[in-house]
């Protein structure tokens, strides 16, 4: 299976841009108040504390492209930012046999899944993905694939 949202980029692209552009107007708004230009009064600060605010938000919620692919023998984890300096990119590929257990955890803002596989040396690997920008199908359907995973690893455990 395939799960790929990067068909959104555009949208992030554009909000983030949005974003950036309004605290940089806060800013200047801000800096312009101090040196005796008042457009707003005391509510200056709500210029600079708004803008701030969304971009923690988006910055919290992590990296936007979130690409799984489970066709053939490895499982594929890409994960990505689109404002490429702010984090590096994540990619995993693995065989699927190393897929112990998952975990999707929600929080208010943000949305995580950690991987547990198993290493060369039988220790634990736990994987971070940011899945905050799925929607609630791509998510099921992400489930549903690892879950899959696990169940077949579990049945060749038994027949072995």
């Amino acid at each position: 299976m395939r799960l790929n949202n990067s068909k959104n980029a555009s949208f992030f692209y554009v909000l983030n841009s949005v974003v950036m552009l309004i605290l940089f107007w806060g800013i200047a708004f801000f800096v312009f108040k101090h040196y005796r230009i008042h457009f707003f009064g005391w509510k200056s600060i709500l210029l600079i504390s708004v803008p701030v605010l969304f971009a923690l938000v988006l910055l919290i919620r992590g990296r936007q492209i979130f690409e799984y692919d489970s066709d053939g023998e490895a499982l594929n984890f890409r994960n990505r930012n689109i404002v490429s300096f702010l984090n590096k990119p994540l990619r995993d590929e693995f065989p699927k046999y190393k897929l112990l257990k998952f975990d999707i955890v929600n929080a208010l803002i943000f949305k995580q899944l950690y991987i547990t596989i198993s290493s060369k040396k039988n220790k634990l690997i736990i994987l971070k993905y940011d899945v905050s920008y799925l929607n609630r199908k791509e998510l099921k359907d992400l489930k549903f694939s690892l879950s899959k995973v696990i169940k077949a690893n579990q049945e060749r455990e038994k027949n072995s």
